[in-house]
């Protein structure tokens, strides 16, 4: 079945762009405002977000994200509330919008359920950051991605021994996510050094590789850019959002500023 997020990476790489991926968390500071907010990133050049499942634990979050699931919790969101929304989104945008979402609201859901309503609604990806290997391989998630359409990228930190990281890259599809630092999200002042790990995943894969963690400035965006095809920035842009009168205004300023170190290069397309 199609994969969106393929097309979009497939363009990107014929043009020679590499691209922005914010996070947004769905219903903070309410459903309406992430309406706003995905149509505005659009009308800016993003190509793909990624749409955070509100929970009430989350494991890598630092504050910032974890308030805002913590506020979009109390508002009460839920993920039938955050399908429709997308659902109502889909005819209306080319976006690529990939579901991250902890493994208790997959399961509490059923996995094949929740995946079958995920594609049903028009997500294009999911991410499970709290899954395990092992579980990811048991459950047959990558199948079901793949069923229902969509990408299906698990989780490389910093400490993936070289023979865990090729079995990850083995089971992603549409991009591998390669986390830029250890602990949790956050903004941080030093540009990531990635380089050497964006290599060490293409000896394994050519799929796009997209990184995040910590990205908050356009040094950052440009040092991950120079290697990888995406930067994702989540805790900044959920921090601004909070902040601003306008939460749609204050990303669509963020992501203009940010996109400024988005590296521009050859790179030829898949295939």
């Amino acid at each position: 079945m199609a994969c969106r997020i393929d097309d979009i990476f497939d363009r990107l790489r014929r043009c020679g762009r590499t691209t922005l991926i914010p996070f947004v968390t769905a219903g903070y500071p309410s459903l309406d405002d992430t309406t706003r907010v995905l149509r505005a990133l659009e009308e800016v050049g993003v190509d793909i977000v990624e749409l955070g499942f509100p929970f009430s634990d989350p494991i890598a979050d630092g504050p910032v994200i974890a308030a805002s699931m913590h506020q979009a919790l109390k508002r009460g969101v839920t993920p039938p509330a955050i399908f429709e929304l997308v659902n109502g989104l889909r005819s209306q945008t080319g976006l690529g919008i990939v579901a991250m979402v902890s493994h208790s609201v997959v399961r509490r859901m059923g996995t094949p359920a929740f995946m079958a309503e995920a594609s049903g609604a028009g997500f294009d990806g999911i991410i499970i950051p709290d899954l395990d290997l092992e579980g990811a391989v048991e459950e047959s998630l990558g199948d079901l991605a793949a069923a229902g359409g969509m990408s299906w990228s698990l989780l490389i930190a910093p400490t993936t021994s070289p023979e865990r990281l090729g079995r990850l890259v083995g089971l992603s599809r549409g991009f591998v996510y390669l986390l830029a630092r250890c602990g949790i999200t956050g903004e941080r002042a030093q540009a990531p050094a990635v380089d050497r790990r964006v290599d060490a995943v293409r000896r394994h894969t050519d799929l796009p590789v997209a990184v995040g963690f910590g990205i908050s400035r356009p040094e950052h965006v440009a040092a991950v850019t120079r290697t990888a095809d995406a930067a994702v920035v989540g805790s900044a842009l959920v921090r601004t959002m909070g902040e601003g009168a306008d939460p749609a205004q204050a990303a669509v300023e963020l992501i203009r500023t940010l996109s400024v170190g988005l590296a521009v290069r050859n790179v030829s397309p898949r295939g």
